[in-house]
């Protein structure tokens, strides 16, 4: 399993890098946890491939979607076939379409878009969805796929259902949004510190920081120090850089 962080910004883009978009390959499947700015570079990484494409939503904020404006450019035989939660279709359609870009019915490939409720599915490997804590509806995935386990939750406060997806994961994606000891105030989002004692006390594996915030993190040395806070209570974290490769 191949894990690329074409994006590790959260809000919008600095030199540090592009807003979050991360790519995972496996045997079978190219799956994609939201499409902020850093989505465009997707053609770097899948070429001339027929595995199918799948892409996660966790939710709707700008820096989530906005890349999706690029799907003009790309040509993709196999398509790409979306999930979110439920109310997924009926957003992008809107905002996918005219006046705001190209519409999806207009593209070279085809696009499927799916709602997905809570709980678990197959589609056809095994992915479960769950609500997080976040001032707009957000959700984590946790996929079972070539005998491991990632799960991806970003825009979120600690909450149960982080810790349900979390849960024994070989790797676990998160946001780092906020600089060690930062509260999240009314605007929930996580520090390296909680992220790093829900890793431990939840088992996982590896735990990997991305979505930092673009007006916290200001240059890529601040991220290194979150690694070493979140270190110190759980060896086993990275914090990822724009087009960092990571195999698991």
């Amino acid at each position: 399993m191949k894990i690329s962080f074409l994006g590790t910004n959260g809000w919008y883009d600095t030199k540090t890098g592009n807003t979050v978009c991360t790519l995972v390959e496996t045997e079978k499947y190219f799956f994609i946890f939201d499409a902020g700015t850093g989505f465009y570079k997707i053609d770097r990484y899948i070429k001339n491939s027929k595995k199918p494409i799948y892409l996660f939503f966790s939710h709707y904020h700008l820096d989530h979607i906005i890349g999706l404006h690029s799907l003009a450019k790309f040509n993709f035989p196999e398509g790409i076939r979306i999930f979110g939660q439920i109310g997924t279709k009926k957003i992008l359609k809107k905002i996918v379409n005219i006046p705001y870009s190209k519409a999806f019915k207009d593209l070279s490939f085809k696009i499927e878009i799916n709602d997905l409720s809570e709980g678990v599915h197959r589609i056809p490997f095994s992915v479960e969805c769950r609500s997080l804590v976040h001032v707009s509806p957000c959700v984590g995935y946790r996929i079972n796929i070539d005998k491991k386990i990632i799960a991806y939750c970003t825009d979120t406060g600690p909450c149960k259902n982080f810790k349900k997806l979390a849960k024994k994961a070989d790797v676990l994606i998160s946001e780092c949004s906020l600089r060690s000891g930062e509260d999240a105030g009314g605007w929930p989002h996580l520090n390296p510190e909680q992220a790093a004692k829900i890793a431990k006390e939840n088992e996982v594996k590896k735990l990997i920081l991305t979505h930092f915030d673009s007006y916290k993190y200001l240059n890529l040395a601040e991220r290194k120090k979150s690694q070493k806070k979140a270190r110190e209570i759980f060896p086993e974290t990275i914090v990822t850089f724009d087009d960092k490769k990571i195999e698991i």
